[in-house]
């Protein structure tokens, strides 16, 4: 490969909340004497990003001044050309996108303008748990439909049950996750059309979260849920942003497209209310680097790097317990297994299982803040040789309980 995905980094010691902040995760539980931590929680990546983000950033910060800027007709382009070339979107103009500092703040503002408090809200679940913190605390009620899984165990939309709490419940606004987080699943076209159709039938406007749509693994294809059709483009608000793909996280900065004018101003009215939406110098570099042409080929091998840890993960699991069923993720680079029949079968909770890979330094996350009980969440963004170390850790720790 080109670029470097195998190169263990020290993160520790910069604020890294992945490495310096696990202790959230550990919830009292104390890891082995001398077992160094192996981060798989938050959704960031163990990778160094693309060269031509710090090269951008260091060019600008190389001049000293850094007074208010106007965003330079690049980062635009630069936005139009990518979603032009990874996803075959045309017709994208500047006016339609408007920089957010972050999906979930754009999330909110978007809520503002389409819902009053106390509204009732649809979402997918197991579901994210950003969404139910944004919702919560800005005074909106969730109604949840859940994912259900095919005879592959393929998570598949409840058409049906989502009609129902639509009308049961008089909501005129969901929030749509694309890819799905935390599952990995990458909706197919039908299914895509069959939700517009029934949001469409009912007046329900969307919120569509694309922030995990460049990465997508194996042969599976991401599509916007703008593409679907002409009343999709009207009646969808898509936010996005680079930090996912690159791992520019801790920089901020997010953007959202909505073509439908009205739409467009009342969001960027709302967003402007609180007086901090602004584009962060910084971010806009960093957006424009990664947009380059070599970032086009980083996020290539790095799907090709991710598609791997998730086929090792996944057929360790198998290979391994009988019980512990996995979903394999179509896109991002998170997994969530399901303990529910291993914990029945040794008679196990799910909290001994979490503990003991605690234990072995595997800081993971539980299912249960994203609406999966029995599951734990795992982030395989990490060099490979790391990913096997964990999950030879994780098969001690599992089969001691055993």
């Amino acid at each position: 490969m080109k670029y470097d995905f195998t190169t263990i980094m020290n993160r520790g010691g910069r604020n890294t909340m992945a490495v310096d902040g696990y202790g959230m995760m550990t919830q009292g539980i104390d890891i082995k004497e001398g077992v160094e931590p192996i981060p798989m929680w938050v959704a960031d990546m163990s990778f160094a990003t693309v060269p031509t983000v710090p090269q951008q950033i260091i060019e600008r910060v190389n001049h000293p001044e850094y007074g208010y800027f106007i965003t330079p007709d690049e980062y635009y382009n630069s936005i139009i050309e990518w979603h032009e070339k990874r996803n075959g979107v045309t017709g994208l103009t500047r006016e339609c996108i408007e920089y957010e500092n972050s999906v979930l703040g754009g999330v909110a503002s978007a809520l503002s303008v389409l819902c009053s408090k106390g509204d009732k809200v649809l979402i997918h679940k197991p579901t994210y748990i950003g969404f139910t913190m944004t919702l919560k605390n800005n005074g909106y009620d969730i109604i949840h439909s859940e994912l259900v899984k095919d005879e592959n165990g393929v998570y598949r939309m409840d058409f049906e049950d989502m009609e129902k709490k639509i009308v049961e419940n008089n909501i005129h606004t969901t929030i749509f996750c694309s890819p799905h987080n935390p599952t990995g699943r990458v909706w197919e076209r039908w299914e895509l059309e069959k939700a517009m159709e029934i949001f469409q039938k009912h007046d329900v406007m969307v919120i569509c979260d694309e922030i995990w749509s460049d990465l997508i693994l194996a042969d599976n294809k991401h599509i916007p849920l703008q593409s679907i059709n002409e009343d999709a483009k009207n009646r969808v608000i898509a936010e996005y942003a680079p930090s996912k793909t690159f791992n520019l996280a801790g920089l901020v900065g997010s953007y959202h497209i909505i073509y439908n004018k009205y739409l467009r101003d009342r969001v960027r009215k709302e967003s402007s209310l609180g007086h901090y939406n602004a584009a962060n110098l910084l971010s806009v570099h960093a957006l424009i680097g990664a947009y380059k042409p070599e970032g086009y080929e980083w996020v290539d091998e790095l799907c090709q790097v991710l598609t791997e840890n998730v086929n090792y993960a996944c057929d360790f699991f198998a290979n391994e317990f009988e019980g512990i069923e996995i979903s394999k993720p179509e896109g991002t680079y998170m997994i969530f297994p399901d303990f529910t029949k291993w914990c029945e079968k040794h008679g196990r909770n799910i909290d001994e299982v979490y503990a003991a890979g605690i234990r072995e330094g595997v800081i993971w996350q539980p299912g249960s803040a994203f609406n999966g009980p029995n599951c734990i969440r795992m982030n395989l963004a990490l060099p490979h040789s790391k990913l096997v170390e964990a999950m030879d850790r994780l098969k001690m720790a599992i089969k001691g309980l055993e």
